[in-house]
């Protein structure tokens, strides 16, 4: 097997300690993984934003704002750093599917730990892209990363095209329009799945819509804070 990432021949150390516990490796070389960082220590309970704080001040803010605070708590697994912005490019705006597959465990891991409460009638909603937008990059990157889950997951939401998120100012993704609609109520605890948490806004839009359809309560599990 190579590294999805660098294309090198992964190398599999078998000894008597793993001998009889071999699986599926993951499709990362253990010099690409090495250059992924892994979120730890202390982050903002609401946001993982890596601070020492319990409570961000964006958070704060968005608590004074109850109409937009609708969302239990968000959690990420890795930063956005270049390494990972470079896998990024590759994967959501060059089309490369199969290397969102270096992921997958890491997706496993994270929600079995962070989201262990969570009962088996709740579902994963992935954040969806405009028909545009799904036509321009072949697939969308949220949807792959819900299929990861253990939990069903509905495509209930429908997204208004607009510019691209990583086009707009800081100010313009949180004063932007609710670019959301939805297809049906819903009454089932929901955790909404997206690649990149920035400002925290679309994902904010697409739970108001939920909870104003029924959904008791809504979570959020990104890849990567922003």
């Amino acid at each position: 097997m190579n590294c999805l990432v660098c294309q090198n021949e992964i190398i599999l150390q078998i000894g008597w300690a793993n001998l009889f516990q071999l699986s599926v490796p993951r499709p990362i070389c253990e010099a690409c993984a090495a250059e992924l960082e892994l979120l730890k220590g202390n982050r903002c309970r609401k946001c993982s934003r890596q601070l020492e704080e319990q409570l961000c001040s964006d958070c704060r803010s968005w608590e004074e704002h109850k109409e937009m605070d609708t969302i239990e708590f968000n959690y990420s697994i890795f930063a956005y750093n270049e390494k990972m912005q470079d896998i990024v490019a590759t994967w959501k705006y060059r089309g490369d599917y199969m290397l969102g597959e270096i992921f997958r465990e890491y997706v496993r891991e994270a929600f079995k730990q962070k989201f262990s409460f969570i009962g088996k009638d709740s579902l994963a909603i992935p954040i969806p892209l405009s028909t545009e937008r799904i036509l321009e990059r072949g697939f969308n990157q949220a949807l792959q990363l819900g299929e990861f889950l253990p939990i069903e997951q509905a495509n209930i939401l429908s997204r208004i095209h607009g510019e691209k998120q990583s086009k707009k100012t800081r100010m313009e993704r949180i004063t932007t329009e609710n670019p959301f609609f939805i297809r049906q109520p819903i009454n089932k605890p929901v955790v909404l799945v997206d690649d990149i948490y920035t400002t925290g806004t679309t994902l904010r839009h697409a739970a108001q819509l939920l909870k104003q359809h029924g959904c008791p309560s809504v979570y959020a599990f990104t890849l990567i804070r922003g």
